[in-house]
């Protein structure tokens, strides 16, 4: 393969070569200056390493001003197969809304059957821009081409045989249209998917022609040959059937293909609009010949160049270099020890205002999720009062109680304003208050002698307890001496203990509740709402009104249809 440079501009930069060279040589000239007026045993002192590099240094400086410019330059010595990013053909769907398509001959209708058709379509087109258009005695655009296949979805509830101005079987127009639709786009080469059951011969020529300008016509039959009869906007009855040798003919003109109407999505692939062909119309996994940039190579020299330039470490930078790509060569086992690598969470790096928002994120979360022990954990020892706060909370979720007043005190210490945690605080107290006393004797927790079960003077709330697998989440929670626990309870007293606990429980999360309700944290599901008798009567009066609006996902279309038919008529042209 001959050598060929892709950007053969930057060769122009070989010119400077000799610039560099004289300002090399005046370089040295100023230096040999020194040697005329300075003892030689000081000269090194005094020029430093750059008297002792001579014509190496300049040697290895036009070495790497080529090989540089030589890299920019973009050497090629090979060829490889690079596949062609080709946009999709474009699809414009003309439906035909005349009255045929109320035909039940597909049951429920034609134009049931053709809703779900396009949805299917729709849903399972791989790429590319859909356009939307419908047809009776003339055609319009119900959404332009978009790459936004849902957005043309929204529209199909809304077509029936009312939404046109005028019924009539005009597939010429339709087809005329729809080419228009992709020249206004700018596309050269399109689809045109024609939904009917009838043809004519205008519509033949019509395929005909906009196939010579490059938009491939195919037709998706709707109907049987039996038909059956629908009736007209006029009150009269009509008979449709399939006339598939007309629609056949449409294709064939238009250099498309053409399917019936099927149940499944075989007659789409069958007419291939599943998977579009390129806008060129060549095949979309195409791939050709490129040159490759080769001039990556030439940074290995340049860089082993720039590091003895360096004046400390240059051999050192020299073997980090050259045993990267042997390390990133070895496989897995040999750079990875046996046991796991530790997870790094970042807190390494991180500043300590980034560490305490994680933290308090973290314990957001798990608060949320009602891992109250988790929350517990990542916000003890957090600064602040909301830290505080939003520990009192989890530790009053987690039944325990005394730690909780404990942390709304430390939130009002730091924020004596904080309405929140004085309100939560005395609804913590409350329910402590109304804590029944526990059944059956209890162990002291400070393991102190004397009668088990009763409380300390001055304090009339109950011992604090701990859920199970909570006493370990702090070391302060454990009791301040080795005193034996105490026998367990009968059976009955500990039902009646947990079930006393589990009624506590429920009291403390609603007075919780209420007190966050209290406070606005918490919107209420439904508001209340206070008015007036006049206020209500006019609120009963405007829904009133609002029921009276007819139903119609069709009149919008209707009424610009109808415009549009109106602009046409006088002269406006399509």
């Amino acid at each position: 393969m001959s050598l060929v440079f892709l950007r053969p501009e930057w060769l122009w930069g070989l010119l400077a070569l000799p610039l560099l060279v004289l300002w090399w040589r005046r370089r040295r000239q100023r230096d040999d200056a020194w040697r005329n007026v300075v003892d030689p045993h000081l000269l090194p002192h005094l020029l430093g390493a750059r008297s002792r590099r001579g014509g190496s240094g300049l040697v290895a400086l036009l070495i790497g001003w080529t090989l540089a410019v030589a890299a920019l330059a973009g050497p090629s010595w090979r060829s490889g197969d690079q596949p062609l990013v080709q946009p999709a053909a474009p699809l414009v769907i003309a439906l035909d809304l005349s009255g045929a398509a109320l035909a039940n001959d597909l049951p429920p209708s034609r134009l049931a059957q053709a809703r779900s058709k396009i949805a299917t379509l729709l849903r399972e087109r791989a790429g590319g821009e859909v356009g939307l258009v419908v047809w009776a005695d003339d055609a319009f655009t119900v959404a332009p081409l978009t790459s936004d296949t849902a957005n043309v979805a929204l529209y199909l509830d809304a077509l029936a045989p009312g939404v046109m101005p005028v019924d009539g079987h005009r597939p010429d127009r339709a087809i005329r249209h729809a080419a228009r639709l992709l020249e206004q786009a700018g596309f050269r080469r399109g689809e045109i998917l024609l939904l009917t059951g009838e043809g004519s011969g205008a519509a033949e020529r019509a395929a005909a022609a906009v196939a010579a300008d490059g938009y491939r016509v195919s037709v998706l039959g709707l109907g049987t040959a039996a038909g059956s009869a629908y009736r007209k906007a006029d009150g009269g009855f009509g008979r449709a059937r399939l006339d598939a040798p007309a629609v056949r003919a449409i294709a064939g003109a238009g250099g498309g293909a053409y399917a019936a109407l099927q149940a499944d999505s075989g007659d789409l692939r069958a007419l291939g609009v599943l998977e579009p062909r390129s806008a060129s119309g060549d095949v979309r996994d195409a791939t050709t010949m490129l040159r490759l940039d080769d001039g990556y190579w030439l940074l290995l020299p340049l860089m082993l160049l720039a590091a003895f330039a360096f004046r400390r470490n240059a051999l050192a930078l020299v073997l980090a270099v050259a045993c990267l790509p042997a390390w990133m060569s070895a496989p897995a086992h040999a750079q990875a020890p046996a046991q796991d690598p530790p997870v790094l969470d970042g807190s390494l790096w991180r500043r300590a205002d980034q560490v305490a928002h994680a933290r308090m994120q973290a314990g957001a979360d798990a608060y949320r999720a009602g891992d109250y022990a988790a929350a517990i954990a990542a916000w003890r020892g957090l600064p602040g009062a909301d830290a505080a706060y939003n520990l009192g909370n989890a530790l009053a979720r987690a039944g325990r109680y005394e730690q909780a007043v404990a942390a709304y005190d430390e939130a009002l210490r730091r924020e004596p304003g904080m309405d929140d945690a004085r309100a939560n605080r005395e609804a913590v107290l409350q329910a402590m208050q109304q804590q029944p006393p526990p059944s059956g004797p209890q162990p002291d927790p400070d393991g102190d002698s004397g009668e088990q079960g009763k409380p300390q003077p001055g304090n009339e709330s109950p011992p604090d307890r701990q859920d199970e697998g909570q006493a370990g989440d702090d070391p302060g929670d454990a009791p301040a001496s080795d005193a034996p626990p105490a026998e367990a309870p009968a059976a009955p007293d500990a039902q009646a203990q947990e079930a006393a606990d589990e009624a506590q429980r429920r009291r403390m999360e609603e007075a919780l509740r209420q007190a966050d309700n209290a406070n606005g944290q918490d919107d209420p599901a439904e508001p209340a709402i206070s008015e007036t008798r006049e206020e209500r009567e006019q609120r009963e009066a405007n829904e009133a009104w609002l029921r009276r609006v007819p139903d119609d996902p069709g009149g919008l279309l209707r009424e610009k249809f109808r415009l549009e038919h109106l602009r046409r008529q006088q002269g406006g042209g399509p």
